[in-house]
């Protein structure tokens, strides 16, 4: 386990002013320094903050939160479903890293979210067996929105699925896994969720974060 552990509250605090400063289009040179340099092999790696976000090209972690080469562990699948791999994953850097808090993080527009809605219509042909593994996990949160209003106004029914999914992978890392749970108990681990914006840049924590 890591010796300088950051707690969940600053490590969040962190990825804030991080992310405020991506917004501001800053960079700050701790991060520009951890790019031209190699990382030792030999030195433990020390993630303060584990994210399990989308696949999607324009949301990579480390740039949204402004973050140098190994101050974060990074999960990415469309989606971002949480699946026994993602869940092999979270637990093995917050064991074996000692890293407190975990992010799952959507955004807008999100292509697998779009893809599970339409899933939904009868005329619909049918997606190969490798795409329903993610549209299937996105679905179950998604199918109570499609009886509401939201299904008369498509954006809205998107952005409520995106944070439906997102609170959805959140609660399944809190309570799908019996050394996640013991962590949360004992450890002090704290799994959060949040959407981020790709047109203003901006990182909404909304899940979790009582």
């Amino acid at each position: 386990m890591s010796s300088s552990i950051v707690p969940p509250l600053d490590a969040l605090t962190r990825l804030r002013e991080g992310n405020a400063r991506f917004v501001a289009n800053v960079r700050s040179v701790d991060a520009l320094a951890s790019l031209s340099r190699r990382i030792d092999p030999a030195v433990h790696p020390s993630p303060f903050a584990i994210i399990l976000g989308c696949a999607d090209s324009r949301a990579p972690a480390e740039t949204i939160f402004d973050q140098g080469l190994g101050d974060l562990f990074v999960i990415r699948v469309a989606g971002n479903i949480v699946a026994p791999s993602q869940i092999g994953s979270v637990e093995f850097a917050a064991e074996r890293f000692g890293t407190q808090l975990v992010v799952v993080m959507g955004h807008s527009h999100c292509g697998a979210i779009s893809a599970t809605v339409d899933s939904m219509r009868p005329d619909q042909p049918p997606a190969s067996r490798n795409l329903l593994s993610i549209t299937d996990r996105i679905a179950p949160v998604v199918a109570p929105l499609m009886h509401t209003e939201l299904a008369r106004n498509r954006p809205a029914l998107l952005r409520a699925a995106t944070r439906a999914n997102v609170a959805a992978s959140a609660s399944h890392l809190r309570h799908g896994s019996r050394l996640l749970e013991e962590l949360i108990l004992n450890r002090g681990l704290v799994v959060v969720g949040a959407e981020y914006d790709l047109e203003t840049g901006v990182v909404d924590f909304f899940d979790g974060m009582n």
